[in-house]
């Protein structure tokens, strides 16, 4: 590692520019995480500003922040401002249900209304929390992403080994994940495959949405009728072969069965339906996730029961 000079000082001057090289502790993860793990404390917009003006650099290169970094790679890393070293800890430190951990990876039931990692407004999520709350872990990384509104199980690696083993099950489908959705309408087959192409777009204020159209990704969700409600609304398990962004909500949303309390693609007037009577989530719940362990390659099945506040909808549909 080399230091080059930096500014004049300052109370709290920004760190020299530093040249560090990858070691296998860091194989294949994106340069952006590489850098919230080596630059703590240092606003994630400000990390991404300098990727985007071409202040970080890989091997003497510019590059993207989904860039995935190999041993012996030399990343620059650009002087950056430090919060004050008395400063008190901008991350609340917290833990979430565990339902499996072992010295590989951890498995926690994610609550509805928390973001998995900060950024686009988030200042910190779920994994920036659990570094605080755990600050001896050499490593904390997000194997997948569940979006903000949907609940349970989510997959965190404590081991490079183990983080790049979870990244190849879920490309290879070789694991299986199951989630329950409450949608408005009538579900008819007890299952079907929905197999619809996915393109992420950007409205114009800015907010990222997906759609169906034949230009995008391929999808496929596995949708299976748990139970019907008077014929206004449906319990059903949706299983993800392909792990595309907000795929069940899409899919769901374009057969048209929207998902209720979704913001982005339900219906309005039931979401205010419903939050008149509390429910102020999304029903999205990753219930269930039976995948071979990614370093002793073992059966795991592992289950999060429905959240409370769901459990009760259910009820209370029932009783109508």
């Amino acid at each position: 590692m080399r230091k080059e000079s930096s500014p004049g000082a300052s109370p709290n001057p920004p760190v020299a520019v530093r040249l560090v090289e990858v070691t296998d502790e860091h194989e294949g993860q994106r340069v952006d995480n590489f850098l919230f793990r080596i630059c703590k404390g240092v606003p994630k917009s400000h990390v991404y500003k300098a990727i985007r003006d071409g202040n970080v650099r890989v091997n003497k290169g510019r590059i993207q922040a989904d860039h995935r970094l190999e041993i012996g790679d030399v990343v620059r890393v650009p002087p950056f401002r430090l919060p004050a070293a008395d400063a008190p800890r901008a991350v609340p430190p917290a833990e979430f249900p565990v339902v499996y951990e072992d010295e590989g990876m951890l498995v926690v039931d994610k609550p509805a209304g928390i973001a998995v990692h900060g950024g686009s407004g988030v200042a910190f999520g779920v994994i920036e929390r659990l570094r605080a709350a755990r600050p001896q872990a050499p490593m904390l990384e997000l194997a997948h992403r569940l979006d903000r509104e949907t609940s349970g199980l989510l997959m965190i690696a404590k081991k490079r080994k183990a983080l790049l083993g979870l990244h190849h099950m879920l490309r290879e489908g070789l694991g299986s994940k199951r989630y329950y959705a409450l949608v408005q309408g009538d579900w008819v087959n007890d299952r079907q495959h929905i197999k619809l192409p996915l393109l992420k777009w950007t409205t114009a204020s800015g907010e990222r949405r997906v759609r169906v159209d034949r230009e995008g990704q391929t999808a496929h969700t596995i949708v299976t009728l748990k139970k019907r409600f008077g014929g206004a609304y449906s319990l059903v398990e949706a299983e993800l072969r392909t792990g595309r962004t907000h795929q069940i909500r899409v899919h769901l949303a374009s057969s048209g069965f929207p998902i209720v309390g979704d913001d982005k693609y339900g219906d309005d007037e039931v979401r205010a339906h419903f939050a008149r009577q509390g429910f102020n989530r999304m029903f999205l719940h990753a219930h269930q996730l039976t995948i071979p362990h990614p370093l002793t390659g073992e059966t795991l099945e592992l289950r999060a029961p429905l959240p409370p506040a769901c459990e009760e909808l259910l009820n209370t549909l029932e009783s109508v």
